[in-house]
């Protein structure tokens, strides 16, 4: 755990790289709890490794399918990468598992916006706006 908690504290330095170290650690310590690899997964996005990031982000979902900030934070990445769909099927997943997060929302607008699907942009940056006025 005091690996876990170093690497948070370097993430809030925004010490990513040193992150990851600490992060690399705990998960060896033990490698089945989940928010370790999420965690390392937010270090490579924010350091620009997204396919590492969405490596992470895999390993939390097959740990938990439902842990909802995995399937955001891949999303995310595929959205980084060009990959907008497969960044739509996660934030549908995200949804799924939690309707009323106005970021899922505004994130899945954004990513239908980017794909010419104004209709559909629009109606999740409305949805958003109504969960969460700083969506507005």
């Amino acid at each position: 755990m005091a690996y876990f908690n170093r690497g948070i504290a370097y993430k809030n330095l925004g010490q990513h790289q040193r992150a990851i170290q600490d992060y690399d650690k705990a998960i060896q310590l033990e490698p089945t709890v989940v928010g370790r690899y999420h965690n390392r997964g937010v270090a490579y996005y924010n350091l620009g490794q997204y396919q590492r990031a969405i490596e992470d982000f895999d390993k939390a979902i097959q740990l938990d399918p439902n842990y909802v900030d995995a399937y955001v934070g891949r999303g995310v990445a595929y959205h980084h990468l060009g990959q907008h769909q497969r960044a739509i099927n996660d934030y549908d997943k995200a949804i799924q598992l939690d309707p009323n997060d106005a970021l899922f929302h505004n994130n899945r607008g954004i990513t239908y916006g980017n794909l010419g699907q104004d209709e559909k942009a629009d109606a999740d940056k409305a949805k958003a706006c109504s969960l969460d006025s700083q969506y507005c």
